[in-house]
């Protein structure tokens, strides 16, 4: 019963996470809104920059309020606000600063609240699968954007861009709250049938349950953080210029760029799987180490490449990286500093992704627009995963907090 019940909390938290990831498909209301409104590109997509940035901060504090509350609350609170707060940018006739409160900010801290709750419950149901289903959770998310992007097109077509803010709104509150419901820990000591406990620690090199202040205390979390900060900085540096890029090189029209976009975007979802489960038996480090090893290559390589199916395949496989960081990081830091806290522990270090998501894109677009091309900012970046290499390879299980 409860092997049944754990699918079901699995499958409701991917269903969560979809409704969560329809943010990265923000894109497709960028040239509508800058037409209607007379807004530059650079003022739109800074709403996308607000509400990651409010992302990285609110599931910090959702870890905190999840100790009190249980998953339950936070995780359906946080689809409320998600669901409010692209529903009240349909009222951005008001002005920007409307635009960036209610998308970015309300929508942004929704999303904090909710994204770390089916990472911090599956940890917990699935002791015997962590990478695996870890990377599952947060692969719902990548998928998001396929889904919504589409559907988004379509609505704002027919209705205005508005409008589409409004349905969609509504339609991520529903979604969103109901399949937050399902959100539980499993019972105290509770363990799948036929798990060694004793033996699984030794493997996953859990050494004791850090509270959020005894982990703060120690350099391993700081390396986390980099870790995640230097490998998303790289993934949505492409994110941010896609469809720019790919006409660039492969001299395509935006439309054909725009279906590129698309396909790459299944990298990010099918990246946060695959890494996740390569990383139960190659090892958090190494599986770190191998993704800062490819990107090298992809980054150096990819403004050699002109054709539209090699840069489609390059681009999707540094966005399988890019997901790889999200899918990886959970298992990481529950290994590193036990699950009775993981919800605050790498909720805060999510802040990295806010901070990765100003870095990445301001870098590249500077130096496209100091140079006139994409190559030399790509070129840049393989160089920085190149040092990046050196860090997972530095780290090390902490040391068990003292008890008093």
């Amino acid at each position: 019963m409860n092997n049944f019940k754990r699918i079901g909390i699995a499958i409701a938290g991917v269903i969560l996470q979809i409704a969560l990831g329809s943010v990265y498909a923000w894109s497709v209301f960028r040239v509508p809104l800058a037409k209607q409104f007379h807004w530059t590109n650079p003022q739109v997509t800074l709403t996308f920059t607000i509400a990651i940035m409010a992302l990285g901060f609110a599931s910090f504090f959702g870890g905190l309020w999840l100790k009190k509350v249980g998953p339950r609350v936070v995780a359906m609170t946080g689809g409320f606000l998600f669901g409010a707060g692209v529903f009240l940018a349909s009222f951005s006739d008001h002005g920007l600063w409307w635009l960036y409160l209610s998308y970015g900010v309300i929508g942004g801290i929704g999303l904090g609240f909710s994204y770390i709750i089916p990472i911090s419950v599956l940890v917990k149901w699935f002791p015997d699968k962590r990478g695996l289903m870890t990377g599952i959770a947060v692969g719902g998310f990548g998928i998001g954007a396929l889904i919504t992007a589409p559907v988004a097109t379509r609505l704002i077509q027919s209705v205005g861009v508005l409008q589409t803010f409004a349905y969609l709104g509504i339609a991520f509150m529903i979604v969103a709250v109901a399949a937050a419901y399902f959100m539980q820990n499993p019972p105290d000591g509770w363990a799948p049938a036929g798990w060694d406990k004793g033996t699984a620690k030794k493997t996953q090199k859990t050494t004791a349950d850090f509270t959020l202040n005894q982990a703060l205390k120690t350099w391993q979390w700081w390396g986390l953080w980099l870790l995640l900060f230097l490998n998303t900085s790289a993934g949505i540096s492409i994110i941010s210029q896609e469809a720019p890029m790919f006409q660039e090189f492969a001299k395509v029209t935006a439309i054909v760029a725009a279906g590129m976009v698309g396909i790459v975007s299944i990298g990010n979802a099918l990246g946060r799987v695959f890494w996740a489960w390569t990383s139960d038996f190659l090892g958090r480090k190494g599986t770190f180490a191998v993704m800062f090893v490819v990107q090298i290559l992809l980054f150096w390589l990819l403004p050699s490449f002109h054709t539209t199916t090699s840069i489609t395949i390059l681009v999707f496989l540094i966005l399988m990286c890019y997901g790889g960081g999200f899918g990886t990081m959970p298992a990481f830091a529950a290994d590193y500093f036990g699950t009775a806290n993981v919800g605050s522990i790498y909720g805060l270090i999510l802040t990295a992704w806010g901070f990765a998501s100003a870095f990445g894109p301001l870098l590249i677009a500077n130096l496209r627009q100091s140079s006139g091309s994409f190559a030399g900012g790509l070129h840049i970046i393989a160089i920085l995963m190149a040092v990046s290499v050196v860090l997972p390879l530095l780290l090390k299980k902490p040391s068990a907090p003292a008890t008093h």
